[in-house]
């Protein structure tokens, strides 16, 4: 029989509704539910594709003793940490303060009215390696629920209000110190960065795609020698590691080793879409078609099998298959081999090419990866560059077609507006510094779908599923969109584009901003009430609204000329500097708003009718990575234009298209040719 979750959209909890806890979905019920009863809440968090999540469930929540305690004693609540981020961060930094880290699955107890007692992430069922098992926990809790309320209210009151405190003390400190860059860039190349494998930290090893973006910007701007050689050295070794999927493009969520080559097998939008635009951007900054090609490879992923018919991008895809983990991707040496020959290709050749032996590299089995770089394998075996190249886009090929007979492992198929904005960033300025408009219609494609459905009746949402979108909008919905229509609107010229940004960045200061100070909250000062109204302050998986705000109000300041937007970037930035300093590569896209603050702001407007010499002037801006920089490109007889301010009084020179270029309020005469404008970005 199905239990209360049966009739929501989320995957994650779909996945639970027929287990034979009473789970109840987060809302009104549920909290009712346990006042009534006077039962505490048992809350448990996570998302589709984590696998501790579904061995927590096999374990526990599929066992009918188990679940009869949880039952018993308990109002159970399970939450899709995906759908209800402002759920997940509150009661994330609860279990932090009381066990000194956190994690998915997460488990917390609550009062009835949603304060948290006691709180952990995996338990497992029954006790072992020295861990309590889950029943243990449970009648523990219900022991002191029961028997010492009065300790289960002090220790409560007191987490809270610690949580309260320490929330309260974000305030802006003094004034913005832009020579923050500096230090970070320092501690990232001095502390951070893994000069031996790539990458920076330890195992297990995250992209870290927003500090890699970060440093390709400093390097744009400073020349700085390390920061490009960090950058591409990560880049590189994640692309022929085994975190990046060698058959069918894209990337998983991390690394288990220092090496990149066991990755936790599940792949995320968030990530993918975030290192689309590294690549893109490396490729310009370095001119080395590696970069390129897995950019395109990556976009191709995107477009290929995460999105939706109608134009929207999925959310994730599981490590597990077919109950196993990375079942879906790996090889045993003989089936490679007859794969590979049935494409025409030498065996051998590609065993060693993709690190494939008889014995294998993980568990019996093989995980696809390039042990030596394409060139030098290429050289080492003494092979033709182009018969290799055309042999080895044939085994892929076929590879791709062999594994698509495979049970594939689960989708999570909602669509959220937040994850698919930073796909339309990336696709977009993968669009234009690749010269790929394929990607820049498509980019243009999720946007008019998001609109078309995650806009009901006027309000931004933060969900969809089968044609039914949920859950107000985020700050990351807010600022993460903003950010893509900046983009789309650079890309494409289109002012509509540049007319929603700004209606969304005003919505953000009316209902996020923070009144006393200290950047934005994470909810809507309209939204649903929690203990304690979340701020999102760093860039962990995904990027903070906190530092995406910075962002966009700086470019909309170089845009719009006006001076409250920098007024925004600049409380966001003295706000968390010295967290900045602390820890730097937990805030990637804030240093990149600072390195625009550093390096700019530089305006380019380019006006003429669309034709080659518009064109070519446009492509001469994407050409390289210039932080700091807006662009906005118009017809000279486009009334719509006029709504920029950048554009005003701006049109053709000598009848032909012209570039204007600002720079620290200064502006040069328009130029017209590639030669000219090229001139005006030089040192």
């Amino acid at each position: 029989m199905s239990n209360r979750l049966a009739t929501e959209t989320s995957p994650y909890l779909l996945q639970h509704a027929d287990n034979p806890v009473q789970w109840y979905p987060w809302g009104e019920d549920a909290f009712h539910e346990a006042k009534e009863q006077d039962k505490p809440i048992f809350l448990s968090v996570g998302y589709s594709s984590c696998h501790w999540c579904h061995v927590m469930a096999h374990e526990s929540f599929e066992d009918p003793d188990v679940a009869r305690l949880m039952n018993e004693h308990f109002v159970n609540v399970k939450v899709d940490r995906e759908e209800r981020p402002d759920v997940d961060a509150v009661y994330m930094d609860a279990v932090t303060a009381m066990t000194g880290h956190g994690g998915w699955p997460m488990s917390v107890f609550l009062t009835p009215d949603g304060e948290p007692f006691f709180g952990g992430t995996y338990w497992p069922h029954p006790a072992r390696q020295g861990m309590p098992g889950f029943t243990d926990i449970l009648e523990a809790v219900h022991e002191a629920w029961t028997e010492r309320r009065h300790e289960v209210a002090q220790q409560s009151q007191r987490l809270v209000t610690a949580l309260r405190e320490r929330a309260a003390q974000q305030a802006p400190r003094g004034n913005v110190d832009l020579d923050v860059t500096d230090h970070a860039a320092s501690t990232i190349l001095e502390q951070a960065w893994d000069r031996h494998a790539g990458g920076f930290g330890r195992a297990p090893k995250f992209p870290q795609a927003m500090t890699i973006e970060y440093l390709l910007d400093r390097h744009a701007r400073t020349g700085g020698y390390d920061e490009l050689l960090a950058a591409g050295q990560a880049l590189d070794a994640m692309a022929r590691g085994g975190i990046h999927d060698q058959i069918g493009g894209g990337f998983a969520r991390y690394s288990t080793d220092a090496h990149w080559l066991v990755p936790h097998f599940e792949k995320m939008l968030y990530d993918n879409a975030l290192l689309l635009p590294c690549y893109a951007k490396a490729a310009v900054s370095s001119g080395d078609d590696r970069f390129a090609r897995v950019a395109r490879s990556t976009a191709d992923y995107l477009l290929r099998d995460m999105q939706h018919p109608e134009g929207g991008l999925w959310s994730a895809t599981d490590a597990d298959s077919e109950g196993v983990e990375g079942r879906f991707f790996v090889w045993s040496d003989e089936e490679f081999r007859g794969v590979v020959a049935e494409a025409g290709a030498d065996a051998d050749v590609f065993a060693r090419f993709f690190g494939v032996t008889a014995d294998g590299n993980w568990e019996g089995t093989n995980i696809l990866h390039e042990p030596v770089p394409r060139d030098d394998f290429v050289t080492e075996n003494d092979l033709d560059a182009d018969s290799f190249r055309r042999d080895l886009e044939a085994v892929r090929e076929t590879l791709y077609a062999h594994r698509q007979q495979r049970v594939h492992p689960g989708l999570d198929d909602k669509v959220l507006t937040s994850w698919n904005a930073l796909a339309i960033r990336g696709l977009a300025r993968a669009g234009v510094h690749l010269d790929v408009d394929r990607y820049t219609t498509e980019a243009v494609r999720i946007a008019r779908f998001l609109e078309a459905n995650l806009v009901v009746d006027g309000v931004l949402h933060h969900t969809w599923k089968d044609g039914r979108a949920s859950v107000p909008a985020f700050l990351e919905d807010v600022s993460y969109l903003t950010a893509a229509y900046l983009d789309l609107y650079a890309a494409t010229g289109e002012v509509g584009w540049f007319d929603r940004a700004v209606e969304l960045a005003d919505d953000a200061l009316a209902r996020f901003r923070d009144e006393d100070g200290g950047g934005f909250f994470q909810t809507a000062a309209d939204g649903e009430e929690l203990y304690r109204r979340p701020k999102e302050t760093w860039d962990n998986a995904t990027p903070s609204g906190n530092s995406v705000m910075a962002d966009v109000s700086l470019r909309l300041a170089a845009y719009t000329g006006q001076a409250r937007w920098r007024e925004v970037a600049d409380e966001v930035i003295a706000t968390f500097q010295g967290d900045v300093a602390r820890m730097p590569t937990g805030y990637g896209w804030l240093l990149q708003a600072v390195e625009f603050a550093v390096a700019g702001p530089r305006e380019i407007a380019i006006v003429g009718a669309e034709g080659e010499q518009r064109n070519a002037l446009v492509r001469a801006v994407w050409d390289a990575l210039r932080p700091g920089t807006v662009v906005a490109v118009a017809a000279p007889d486009d009334p719509a234009a006029v709504r920029v301010p950048l554009l005003e009084g701006r049109g053709e020179a000598d009848g032909a298209p012209a570039a204007y270029v600002c720079h620290d309020f200064v502006c040069e005469r328009p130029v017209t040719s590639v030669d000219d404008l090229r001139s005006l970005f030089a040192p």
